[in-house]
């Protein structure tokens, strides 16, 4: 049972430590909007979402107000598109006028994002599979609030790297469609291995098929509370006896501080759940940065014991910080899933930044990282003239990364048009900024361009 007291003991971790709740996310079946009419698709997909999520918003906001726990992010996730309009859209045009739609009911309902414009591909594509794909890059560039993930493999199938050459192609392409707003429409766009069916962050959240015909999940995030927790934990061992603490205390602070966090996203998706009278999915419990100083998982890492992240000990740092981070979830709520650890966004994080600016952090460090940590390369700036073979490359490295260590990897990366190495590129909100960062010009293209898919590994057979 959670009680008041428990919220009113974070007081502190909100108002200094910049403790939120990061997103009530909605999630919305819509396979029951399929028809073979993309008119009356459209019109169907636009009445269940303004119909299930119109008081979404005003919720959220009576209960950060009655609680006093911030709740940055009202979101709604949908059922991936491609598999509701595969029977009305024929063209790559249809998707886009589903695209405005689904544009149109978020903007209706007052959501900052809306997530779902997305493809299960892992093992191959269908024709509406494709199709869908193929019209992102103008998707991207006349929604304001639709996000868009492609799920391209898993540990139980593989990976398709058909799927993973195309979306070279299309990363480049949304880049040079939305090259006015610094190519923000790839900030919009994921590819994914072994996508979660629950995540309530964007850009790569979605409703899975397995679930009820809506949910409310909750992502709580407060990477400022554990780099508090441990700085109070070393200037207490200090005074003691002289020295930092050992890893024994280190890691029992991690556990003891998420676990308070997730009883406050707890405590808000229960509420959520009972006002909405929408079941109460997951908490997500993620370090998910900001660009606000002290918001940082980088400055977790470096009270850790790392100059900068990028320093030798940074990947076995973040290992212990997203191992404590989940064990201390777990205790405190039955229903923890999503992704549930640490992000490592470039632009999101200042302290990552700053690492990157100060050389000590390169996109082969980040890789060597997205091994042990929730996500995988995320909001990292690229130049502008980077093939598409070359980030399709990148995504495979990441895919084989999930695949193989049966975790989610993800890319989103930002080829912006006309930024070279040592220019930044800024994206405002909690986007942030982002330097752009030198990539590896070998080439990949022989490699990419061999078509077909690479087996799942062997430990994927279970039965």
């Amino acid at each position: 049972m959670i009680n008041m007291s428990e919220v009113f003991e974070t007081n502190k971790m909100i108002e200094q430590e910049n403790l939120d709740v990061r997103t009530i996310t909605m999630g919305i079946s819509l396979l029951d909007c399929a028809d073979t009419d993309l008119d009356v698709t459209c019109e169907k997909i636009y009445k269940k979402i303004t119909t299930l999520a119109k008081n979404l918003v005003k919720t959220g906001e009576d209960i950060a107000k009655e609680f006093g726990v911030p709740i940055v992010n009202k979101r709604i996730s949908i059922t991936p598109i491609s598999l509701v309009c595969g029977s009305c859209c024929k063209i790559p045009g249809d998707y886009v006028k589903v695209a405005k739609t689904l544009d149109k009911a978020a903007k209706e309902v007052g959501v900052n994002f809306l997530g779902g414009y997305s493809a299960i591909v892992s093992k191959g594509m269908t024709e509406s599979d494709e199709l869908l794909i193929r019209s992102i890059p103008m998707a991207m560039a006349c929604t304001e609030r639709i996000c868009s993930s492609i799920n391209v493999g898993s540990t139980k199938t593989g990976i398709n790297m058909d799927a993973v050459r195309l979306m070279g192609d299309i990363i480049k392409d949304t880049a040079e469609q939305t090259k006015a707003n610094d190519s923000l429409g790839c900030a919009k766009l994921v590819v994914l291995c072994n996508a979660p069916d629950d995540n309530p962050f964007m850009a790569g959240a979605f409703h899975g098929v397995s679930e009820a015909d809506a949910i409310i999940n909750v992502g709580v995030s407060g990477p400022g509370v554990v780099k508090y927790a441990l700085e109070q934990m070393d200037k207490n061992a200090m005074a003691e006896n002289g020295s930092n603490a050992n890893f024994e205390v280190l890691c029992e602070t991690i556990k003891k501080t998420a676990f308070k966090i997730t009883r406050v996203g707890q405590l808000v998706a229960q509420e959520a759940s009972k006002r909405l009278g929408i079941p109460f999915g997951i908490i997500d419990l993620s370090l998910a940065p900001t660009p606000a100083i002290g918001d940082s998982v980088a400055d977790i890492l470096k009270c850790i014991g790392v100059e900068h992240p990028g320093a030798p000990g940074t990947t076995a740092a973040l290992a212990m910080l997203n191992d404590q981070v989940k064990k201390g979830g777990v205790m405190a709520s039955s229903y923890v899933g999503g992704l549930s650890g640490a992000f490592i966004p470039v632009s999101e994080d200042q302290g990552m930044i700053d690492a990157v600016e100060a050389g000590a952090l390169t996109i082969e460090k980040l890789e060597a990282m997205t091994c042990v940590c929730s996500v995988g390369l995320d909001m990292i700036a690229i130049p502008g003239d980077t093939p598409a073979t070359t980030i399709a490359g990148i995504i495979a490295d990441e895919s084989a990364i999930g695949m193989v260590n049966q975790k989610t990897t993800a890319v989103r990366i930002i080829p912006v048009v006309g930024k070279s190495i040592g220019e930044t590129v800024e994206f405002g909100g909690l986007l942030g900024y982002a330097p752009i960062m030198p990539v590896n010009t070998f080439s990949s293209e022989r490699f990419v361009n061999r078509g077909g898919r690479i087996p799942a590994p062997i430990h994927s057979f279970k039965n």
